[in-house]
C-alpha cells in the first residue's frame, strides 16, 4: 500500500507519447526546452518560446507538456535514465575494494564533469528543489542508485548487516549529490579539491577495513 501511494506520489504529471510521430514531436519540444534553459535557465523559459524553438504549435505543446514543471520533470527523468545506467554499468562486475574504489571514483568524477558540462542539469536540479513532488522523483532516484551501491557492499561485506549497509550506501550518495553541487557553486580549484575530498572520506566508510 505504502509502495503504490509513493508511486502514485511520483507519477509523470505529463502525457506519455504513443505514435513515433508524436515521440519524434515530443523529442523536438524536449530538445527545445533544454538549449533555453541552458540559455536563460528555466524560470524564464516560456511556454510559446520552447513551442516556436520546436516548430510545434502551442496547443501540440500543452498536449504532452500542460506546465513548465512536466518539461523539467520530463528532463530529470531522462537524466535520471541515464545516470542509473551508468552506475549500474559501472558497478555491476565490482567483486573485491580496489574494483569499488576505482568504480566509485570514477563515477564520482563522471558526475563532477557532467554538471561542470551541462548548465542544464544545473538548472534542473535547482528546479526539483523548489517543487516537493520533484524532490521525491529525486530521492527515489538516489536510493535506486545507492541500492547499486549497496549491492556491491554486500557482496564485500557478507557477515555485515545488510540494513546497515543499506543505510551507509543511501547516505554516502546522498553526500556526494551534496558535494558535487557544492563544488560546483565556487571555483574550479576549490571544487576539485571538495570533490577530492569526499571522495577519500567515503571510501574510508565504504570499503572493508584490513586485518
Amino acid at each position: 500500500m505504502e509502495d503504490t501511494a509513493a508511486n502514485e506520489q511520483i507519477a509523470s504529471p505529463r502525457k506519455a507519447p504513443s505514435q513515433q510521430r508524436s515521440r519524434e514531436r515530443v523529442e523536438r519540444m524536449l530538445a527545445a526546452a533544454s538549449a533555453l534553459i541552458a540559455e536563460q535557465g528555466s524560470d524564464a523559459m516560456r511556454m510559446g518560446e520552447v513551442a516556436e524553438r520546436a516548430g510545434v504549435s502551442i496547443g501540440s505543446l500543452y498536449q504532452f507538456f500542460p506546465d513548465k514543471r512536466a518539461i523539467v520533470w520530463a528532463l530529470a527523468e531522462r537524466y535520471t535514465v541515464e545516470s542509473q545506467a551508468c552506475i549500474s554499468e559501472a558497478l555491476k562486475d565490482v567483486t573485491d575494494a580496489e574494483g569499488l574504489g576505482r568504480a566509485f571514483s570514477e563515477l564520482v568524477d563522471i558526475y563532477y564533469g557532467l554538471f561542470l558540462a551541462e548548465p542544464v542539469m544545473r538548472d534542473i536540479w535547482s528546479g526539483t528543489q523548489a517543487d516537493k513532488t520533484l524532490r521525491q522523483l529525486e530521492l527515489a532516484d538516489s536510493r535506486a542508485n545507492a541500492e547499486f551501491l549497496s549491492a556491491v557492499l554486500r557482496r564485500l561485506k557478507p557477515d555485515a548487516d545488510a540494513e546497515a549497509l543499506e543505510t551507509t550506501a543511501f547516505l554516502v550518495w546522498q553526500m556526494g549529490e551534496a558535494a558535487v553541487r557544492l563544488a560546483i557553486s565556487v571555483d574550479r580549484q576549490e571544487g576539485d579539491r571538495l570533490v577530492a575530498a569526499y571522495k577519500r572520506m567515503a571510501l574510508r566508510e565504504l570499503l572493508p577495513e584490513e586485518g
